[in-house]
């Protein structure tokens, strides 16, 4: 099976010819310290992972960033960071030149993004006991939901909901703790995620449905938007080739959607 995907993947990676013709001019956009310094958000362990036997980075975010070099000819140089929040915080300080984050209009004033790759689910675990059954009744007057700041499903709830009060933690560690800490009505976060940490606790529940589809995107900093062209082109491609299905696949995030064309 590992040899299967390995075959995948780099069958995957013979892109069309026409993806390749800006790559001089986009290699002098997007890293023009001759190193593509790519942001993986560790946070979300659908897109980006370490090896639990080598610690080695993984996942569909760190294979588009080094195929994303290949395309440009230039070494990669992953930039490791433990929540969503901090790689958009980092967008103005000349950290990174690309990452692989969530599309959101707030962080928008800051970031340019691409078409996105893949869609995954924001949903709410509750508590034993709990009288909220539906996603859609989570918004209630004196229902508080856990939430790390700044995540893509904070910034989405923090427009979207009428009642409920979000009470933001420094990470989904830190909102997940206090979650199980008790005193909170609902834990928001990536379905994924969720939906493991409910087969550890199995007196914890998993409402149906999803309150947000979290569409991941390749994004550069708004001073490098002129690479946007060429970064389109080669998430287009990577999701058409199947490149993104099978880097998904190859660490077992087989729920996870690739996104339709745009």
């Amino acid at each position: 099976m590992k040899t299967l995907v390995s075959l995948m993947l780099a069958g995957a990676t013979l892109l069309a010819p026409a993806a390749v013709a800006a790559e001089p001019d986009a290699a002098r956009v997007l890293a023009p310290s001759g190193t593509l310094r790519a942001a993986i958000n560790f946070g979300n362990p659908v897109l980006a992972q370490r090896d639990t036997a080598t610690g080695e980075p993984r996942g569909v975010s760190v294979a588009l960033a080094r195929e994303l070099g290949q395309r440009l000819g230039v070494a990669v140089r992953l930039v490791a960071y433990e929540e969503a929040g901090l790689v958009a915080a980092a967008a103005e300080q000349d950290a990174w030149d690309v990452a692989f984050l969530a599309v959101d209009p707030l962080r928008g004033a800051t970031i340019a993004f691409t078409n996105p790759y893949a869609l995954i689910e924001g949903a709410y675990v509750v508590p034993p006991g709990s009288r909220l059954d539906r996603v859609d009744t989570v918004d209630q007057p004196g229902v508080r939901i856990c939430v790390a700041i700044n995540s893509a499903y904070d910034l989405f709830l923090s427009r979207a909901l009428q009642h409920a009060e979000l009470v933001r933690f420094a990470g989904g560690g830190k909102a997940e703790a206090a979650f199980l800490g008790g005193g909170f009505d609902a834990l928001a976060g990536v379905k994924q995620p969720l939906a493991a940490l409910v087969r550890t606790h199995p007196e914890l529940r998993l409402l149906p449905g999803r309150f947000m589809a979290i569409r991941q995107a390749v994004a550069v900093p708004k001073s490098r938007a002129a690479g946007l062209p060429f970064l389109r082109s080669f998430v287009q491609e990577a999701k058409a080739s199947g490149f993104v299905r099978a880097a998904l696949d190859a660490t077992g995030q087989h729920e996870a959607e690739v996104a339709p064309a745009e």
